[in-house]
């Protein structure tokens, strides 16, 4: 649920629980479990430090990445109160419109836009191997229970996940944040209760256990890193939505309840392993009492099933972005619920990341196995997230190098620590996300380098306006009744579906709008930067309508808010002109055939803008236009 910042905190606190902590929240199902199980944990309880290391990391890692980076730093580091990776993208253009001794270069925004590509590997791993790990838990209580029986049931449960997109989250949304305070709450007390077994287990807090396991392991600490990683994914889901809660009630949610029913819970696992070696093969079921561990299983599938909820909406909210500043086609959105912002559904997105969740289920088969292949996405994502951060600390906040240093330092310490932990995973799945990232990288890079190339093979063809103004006032075009629309992605010359109606038609509308909608590189714009409208001649206007990539467009109702004291305008009967290229790729464009066509594989696949601004589908024209790339 994404409610407006303004609201209370505890009751935003509440929403945040499930929508933001989700990920991080259900990661004790599996956390400690692989870095047991990567540290060749003896399993006779004579090593006690084999445990307090492991916990030591993750305790730290959960402080200095989710206390002091995210929620202390970063969450200052907005754009417009929005936060993610296009914020600080929004943060470092507007510094370098006003200071011209920074530019963005082409490879700083290629970076930027391979960060926000890790996050899809992130979407399809999350709910896979959440719901595995949660339904894994029945073994607890048969052992004898046959994996394949656990894949179906995870897989049935990850199709209605995704299934139910369509219906919209607000209904499920509103009992999100109170199902997820029972989760912490039942998991923090397991956690007590274990605890209070064995006291002495809160010595594992200290740092120097976790120093002192990664000096005398070497390399190997540092593979056990890559499954410590595990214990904090969901940081950059944190900050994307620090828009849609305001900071405060992140903390709340946070400080409150998650961190320390977290804390709890791994020493609780720590403690009930070091009692029980035998339980460090799932030490976090067997934190409850027998009679306990159905409810728990039901409970952990509920909470990761909410956890793969806030990924996808996480997806999908990255997409629509990304689609609204041109890096991606025009793909449909359905607002599922217009009085809250960012609840959309995109059945195209929704669909692929359904079928490779399922795909990683029946090819990874084991929340352990996916374990390797999930971590070098996150890691990376946070390595990128500080390199951005470093330069909005410079050239934005003005910091010294000094002092700039000091807490990306810090962040290193673990990032990269996470990093190279994780690519030792390489192999073993991790490649996985990476391939992904790739994947959807080359497809921004190739939908920019085609449209800027169509954008160039329109321009030729266009005409200055005063041609056709001269001619409407010299009498040689004939008027018809009615206002027509033209959509046009430049507010420069006339738009080529106006060019064709009139070679086809011979006539032109009484009342003539060139339109532009336009996505600035910021969350938002105010209403009074909305519209830009200019007068040709009496009832031939040009408006442009911006929008922040953050905003749902709606296009009819602000088109005819800015031409409300120059003209009368009926929404009803207006009609729409867009044109629709049939791209050919014979042309001299500079960009490989292979690319080439995916382009117009992708163009295809592209709304026209007139659908995807969702304009009365009665009252459209499209005019086929051929051009080649």
């Amino acid at each position: 649920m994404q409610k407006s910042p303004s609201s209370p905190p505890w009751p935003l606190a509440l929403i945040a629980l499930g929508v933001v902590f989700g990920d991080i929240g259900t990661s004790p199902l599996y956390a400690l479990r692989e870095c047991l199980a990567h540290s060749n944990f003896p399993g006779d309880g004579t090593h006690p430090e084999m445990i307090y290391g492991p916990i030591s990391l993750i305790f730290w890692s959960l402080t200095v990445m989710v206390s002091i980076k995210y929620l202390t730093f970063l969450c200052r580091a907005t754009a417009l109160g929005e936060g993610g990776t296009f914020a600080l993208l929004s943060l470092l253009a507007g510094k370098a419109s006003e200071d011209r001794s920074h530019p963005l270069s082409p490879r700083l925004i290629a970076v930027l836009l391979f960060g926000a590509s890790l996050l899809y590997g992130d979407g399809m791993i999350t709910p896979a191997i959440s719901v595995l790990s949660a339904i894994e838990g029945l073994k607890q209580v048969r052992a004898d229970i046959p994996q394949s029986v656990v894949m179906a049931i995870s897989a049935g449960i990850l199709i209605a996940l995704f299934l139910m997109q369509k219906h919209g989250t607000s209904r499920i949304g509103r009992a999100f944040g109170p199902i997820m305070v029972i989760w912490f709450l039942v998991i923090g007390s397991l956690g007590l209760f274990r605890f209070s077994e064995y006291p002495h287990i809160i010595v594992a807090l200290s740092p120097h256990w976790g120093v002192s396991y990664l000096l005398g392991h070497g390399l190997h600490g540092i593979v056990v890193m890559g499954t410590v990683l595990l214990a904090v994914t969901g940081c950059e889901a944190l900050y994307a939505d620090i828009g849609h809660f305001g900071a405060t009630p992140l903390r709340k949610a946070w400080f409150f309840l998650a961190y320390p029913a977290l804390t709890l819970n791994y020493l609780g696992q720590g403690a009930s392993v070091l009692m029980h070696p035998e339980t460090a093969e799932n030490p976090f079921f067997h934190l409850a009492p027998e009679p306990l561990i159905i409810p728990l299983v039901i409970l952990a599938a509920i909470a990761t099933v909410i956890a793969s909820q806030a990924m996808i909406t996480g997806v999908f909210s990255l997409t629509q972005q990304a689609v609204h500043l041109g890096y991606l086609p025009r793909l449909r959105i359905i607002h599922t619920n217009p009085e809250i912002r960012g609840q959309i559904y995109m059945p195209q997105v929704n669909f692929i990341l359904m079928t490779a969740c399922l795909a990683l289920v029946l090819g990874f088969q084991t929340s352990s196995n996916l374990a390797s292949a999930y971590g070098l996405s996150v890691s990376m994502e946070m390595l990128l997230t500080s390199i951005l951060f470093g330069l909005v600390l410079r050239r934005v906040w003005n910091w010294p190098w000094w002092k700039t240093l000091l807490p990306l330092g810090l962040f290193a310490l673990f990032e990269y620590a996470f990093f190279i932990g994780s690519l030792v995973k390489l192999l073993q799945g991790a490649w996985f996300p990476l391939v992904v990232a790739i994947g959807v990288w080359l497809t921004m890079r190739i939908w920019t380098d085609g449209r800027s190339i169509l954008f160039q093979a329109t321009r030729k063809g266009r005409l200055p306006v005063k041609h056709l103004v001269n001619d409407i006032k010299a009498g040689h075009v004939i008027r018809v009744p009615g206002t027509a629309v033209f959509m046009s992605a430049s507010a420069d010359g006339m738009p080529l579906s106006l060019l064709h109606h009139l070679k086809h038609n011979k006539s032109l509308h009484k009342r003539v709008v060139l339109l532009t909608v336009s996505f600035a590189g910021e969350p938002r714009i105010s209403k009074s930067k909305r519209s830009e409208v200019s007068e040709y001649m009496e009832d031939f206007y040009r408006v442009v309508l911006r929008y922040g990539f953050a905003e749902n467009p709606s296009v009819l109702k602000d088109l005819c808010a800015a031409l409300r004291d120059r003209t009368e305008i009926k929404p009803g009967g207006i009609s729409f002109y867009q044109s629709r290229e049939v791209l050919l790729t014979s042309g001299p464009g500079k960009m490989a055939k292979w690319k080439k066509r995916l382009f117009v594989a992708l163009s295809r696949m592209s709304r026209p803008a007139t659908g995807y601004f969702d304009l009365p589908h009665r009252q459209v024209i499209e005019i086929g236009i051929q051009l080649e790339l």
